[in-house]
């Protein structure tokens, strides 16, 4: 009732008609609803009483309706009620009614029992089979599930399922037993109408969904062929058989990996609009989260992620290479996107951030050594004015000679690096070969040691000296003295 009638608003017919329906059932009859035509519209009549006109003003265009069939759907709800109404007072329908309800819950409970003991059996042997072959599945020989932590997953997904099916049954007896009588049965009709609401929504939404999900998986396979073909072209220059100007062997990876990555954003961002509820606002809503969290949360991982293709492409490192950086010194034995790993002589690894390791001075020894294979070795001695600098630098090169791991090409060097007040101090460079950095802090202790016995060897102390006075004689080297052993004098 939409429409006014003599000052009768709808809400007051609505109410006058409630009236008069009340006073026709309880006076007694057939209860037959007819609709019966009236020159201000059209009456349903309850037997031969008017129980409430139907106004053309009460006609929803726009759904469709006419007067006559609003007329005769409000007659179908009547006569639903009339019987419902008599169902309440007929004690035989009731205990019909009653009789099925006990019946459905009789079925209800052993169907319950069946389902339970069923599932009960089933988890019983999944978890039986999953504790005897879960060590069976194995990656690169590697045993890839541990039988405990699968068994728990595999429990409490199949626990999951006895009680959605235990929720499922519950709710079919409830919607039978609530229809069957009826005071509760608009309750179980519109249990039954959601239940089915539900399915014929999902149904729809699962058919609609089709086309974009095809798009997608069209997308996804043409990712997956485009990184195929990105992924041939580099494999040739990671395994040094082609190499140019802009690439070589340790920048490919990373630029593989580049370009995969960007392959997958586009696809991604292509198929995103095909995706099931990308276009709902809970999606959307989801999105502006993430992005917020990222841009908020990121700004640290994006600045290691972008040192470390600085790393690499500046060519500043590479892998095996010896380097020092800062206070840490060792052989570089990852360059990561987010941090560079070092070995040290001492067999410890160290993990630097990438932005410290671009923001920190880096002496890389390998780059004197050919083709960047090794690293140098160097050493400081300081010695008197008192002893020949020839014999000096004769000493530190057979102490490089004799020390195992160093190599003859390049071959080892002294320079004196200071004319100090009372000493001269003397590094000796020498090379060692790639191989393990533990190897490094070994070679410079037995070099140590070769440099101590070619000095008491020729009976030559080391020792910085410091004069709290002048001696009483010149300290220099006569010139018979200056090629002293092992020194050789020029032929």
């Amino acid at each position: 009732m939409r429409s006014v009638i003599l000052s009768y608003k709808p809400a007051e017919r609505a109410n006058a008609a409630q009236q008069r329906i009340q006073r026709i059932l309880d006076r007694g009859g057939d209860f037959k609803v007819v609709v019966k035509p009236h020159e201000q519209g059209a009456v349903v009549m309850i037997d031969e009483d008017a129980a409430f006109m139907v106004l053309p003003g009460d006609v929803n265009t726009l759904a469709g309706d006419n007067l006559y069939s609003l007329a005769e759907q409000a007659a179908g709800n009547l006569r639903l009620a009339i019987t419902e109404y008599r169902e309440q007072n007929n004690i035989k329908k009731v205990g019909h009614a009653m009789g099925w309800s006990l019946l459905a819950t009789v079925l209800f409970i052993a169907a319950g029992k069946m389902w339970l003991t069923l599932g009960r059996k089933l988890r019983n042997r999944a978890l039986y089979l999953v504790r005897r072959n879960a060590d069976a599945v194995k990656l690169a020989g590697v045993s890839a599930l541990n039988a405990e932590s699968t068994a728990t997953i595999v429990s409490r997904l199949l626990n999951t399922l006895i009680a959605s099916g235990m929720l499922l049954l519950s709710y079919l007896w409830a919607t039978f037993v609530l229809r069957r009588l009826p005071w509760t049965r608009p309750w179980g009709e519109s249990l039954t109408g959601y239940l089915f609401d539900t399915l014929g929504t999902v149904f729809k939404a699962s058919v609609s969904a089709i086309p974009g999900l095809m798009l997608v998986v069209v997308i996804f396979v043409l990712g997956r062929f485009i990184s195929g073909i990105i992924r041939s072209f580099f494999t040739r220059f990671e395994s040094g058989q082609v190499e140019s100007i802009w690439l070589d062997q340790a920048t490919a990876v990373p630029t593989r990996k580049l370009s995969i990555a960007f392959v997958w954003l586009v696809a991604l961002a292509m198929a995103y609009p095909y995706l099931p509820g990308a276009q709902t606002e809970a999606f959307k809503g989801m999105s502006v989260l993430f992005g917020l969290m990222v841009s908020l949360g990121a700004s640290g991982v994006v600045g290691q992620v972008v040192s470390g293709f600085i790393l690499v492409y500046s060519r500043s490192l590479k892998v095996g290479e010896y380097v020092r950086i800062g206070d840490t010194e060792g052989t570089v034995t990852e360059l990561g996107l987010f941090a560079t790993r070092i070995q040290t002589g001492m067999g410890e690894e160290i993990v630097l951030p990438n932005n410290y390791v671009t923001g920190t001075p880096t002496k890389n020894y390998s780059r004197t050594v050919a083709e960047g294979k090794g690293f140098v070795l160097d050493t400081t001695v300081t010695i008197g004015y008192d002893t020949p600098w020839r014999q000096v630098h004769a000493m530190l090169l057979q102490a490089a000679r004799n020390t195992a791991g160093l190599l003859n090409e390049p071959a080892p060097y002294v320079v004196q690096t200071a004319l100090s007040d009372w000493y001269v101090e003397y590094r000796l460079v020498c090379y060692a070969g790639p191989e393990a950095p533990s190897r490094r802090a070994l070679v410079l202790g037995d070099l140590h040691a070769n440099i101590q016995d070619a000095f008491n060897e020729y009976g030559v102390q080391i020792m910085s000296p410091h004069y709290m006075a002048d001696k009483d004689h010149t300290v220099v080297v006569a010139r018979e003295n200056w090629y002293a052993p092992p020194a050789n004098p020029p032929k």
